[in-house]
């Protein structure tokens, strides 16, 4: 079918125009529905212990204003495979972090080596050390792939910006997979030391 070139110069674009023709998109197969809210309230973890199953491929967690109530505290999460329990599944992961202060004299991005995992069993860092102060807090997204399968192993991409506790901002970036065939179906969140003050995190089920 060819197509005619509109002249946007002959046009009134004060006026109302109709254009006629076929969408030969029938339907957008994409849905994304949120399942859950969990609300801190000087929490020491945030836990989505139901919801998480075979319905969804990719379940995504969106952290919004997450207060911490310890300076210097890191925000971290961990994983159950169905039928365990402890939060301590084991874990292969990389970090990579960009970050600017307030003064606007130090700028960076690198690796930290000493964020990420090989296969190890500990909770698995999301940002750099956060700030308490009143207008501190978190905000970022993190994506669960596939946690039902019980073929492959769990993938996980997250990036999270934080107002650190040096009053730098950091864009941390992180990524990894939990080493198990066997279905993942809870997520715990908690900070390295002291409890999440306020703030909320949403789950969200994508097809």
């Amino acid at each position: 079918m060819a197509l005619s070139k509109i002249q946007p110069a002959s046009m009134d674009l004060t006026a109302n125009y109709a254009f006629t023709g076929t969408n030969s998109i029938s339907t957008i197969d994409y849905e994304e529905k949120k399942l859950a809210t969990l609300t801190a309230s000087s929490s020491a973890t945030l836990s989505f212990t139901s919801s998480i199953d075979s319905t969804y491929n990719i379940y995504k967690f969106r952290f919004v204003d997450l207060h911490p109530a310890t300076d210097g505290s890191i925000f971290r999460f961990q994983a159950n495979a169905a039928g365990g329990s402890g939060f301590n599944e084991t874990i292969t992961s990389t970090d990579f972090e960009s970050f600017h202060n307030e003064g606007d004299d130090t700028t960076g991005l690198s690796y930290q080596s000493n964020q990420d995992q090989a296969q190890g069993t500990s909770f698995q860092t999301l940002t750099n050390s956060c700030g308490a102060d009143a207008d501190q807090c978190i905000s970022g997204e993190l994506f669960l792939f596939d946690p039902s399968s019980t073929t492959f192993v769990k993938h996980f991409i997250c990036r999270t910006q934080s107002a650190n506790d040096g009053n730098y901002s950091f864009d941390v970036f992180v990524a990894g997979y939990f080493n198990t065939t066997t279905a993942i179906d809870e997520i715990q969140f908690k900070m390295s030391s002291g409890n999440i003050d306020s703030g909320t995190i949403e789950m969200y089920g994508i097809n």
